[in-house]
């Protein structure tokens, strides 16, 4: 039941437990429940509302930076992704295969801002070796939710 209602809230943490409880075929006291217990066991993290900042006047730039760092002896990559992550800027942080060992997603105003972040805290940290910053240009789809939907012309194509 635990994985059938935690598929439930990641789509829609909203949903209300009468229902949830419907569709899962239980009570909504034993959901409830079993939600609070994945909430002690830190099973379930946070909630989160998804936003598409285009649509409104906020200046909000997000960059998605590479880094290769050195692991620390006997604490492996925990340590600088510690010291990462709790800068505030810093939305994310992940351990990841291939060229680079982190990537971290990161939140500014502007371009500049996050750039400035990159050369002047990320970069200067002892561990860090390298950096590779890609800004989002444009999102279509993100937590499973797409964005902006095309309208199919519906019409049907007429030749003379």
């Amino acid at each position: 039941m635990r994985e059938a209602i935690l598929t439930f809230l990641e789509k829609n943490s909203r949903i209300d437990l009468q229902e949830l409880a419907v569709i899962l075929g239980t009570d909504e006291a034993t959901v409830a429940n079993e939600i609070a217990k994945m909430e002690q066991e830190h099973i379930i993290c946070g909630y989160h509302t998804l936003i598409d900042w285009d649509k409104t006047s906020a200046d909000k730039v997000t960059a998605l930076i590479e880094v290769r760092v050195t692991p620390q002896r006997g604490q492996g990559f925990d340590s600088i992704a510690e010291r990462i992550y709790n800068y505030p800027e810093v939305r994310s942080v992940y351990l990841i295969s291939g060229a680079y060992d982190l990537m971290v997603i990161l939140e500014g105003k502007t371009l500049k801002e996050v750039s400035g972040f990159v050369s002047d805290k990320l970069s200067t940290l002892d561990s860090v070796l390298s950096t590779a910053t890609h800004f989002i240009l444009k999102k279509y789809k993100d937590h499973g939710t797409i964005f902006e939907r095309k309208t199919r012309d519906e019409r049907m194509p007429v030749t003379l």
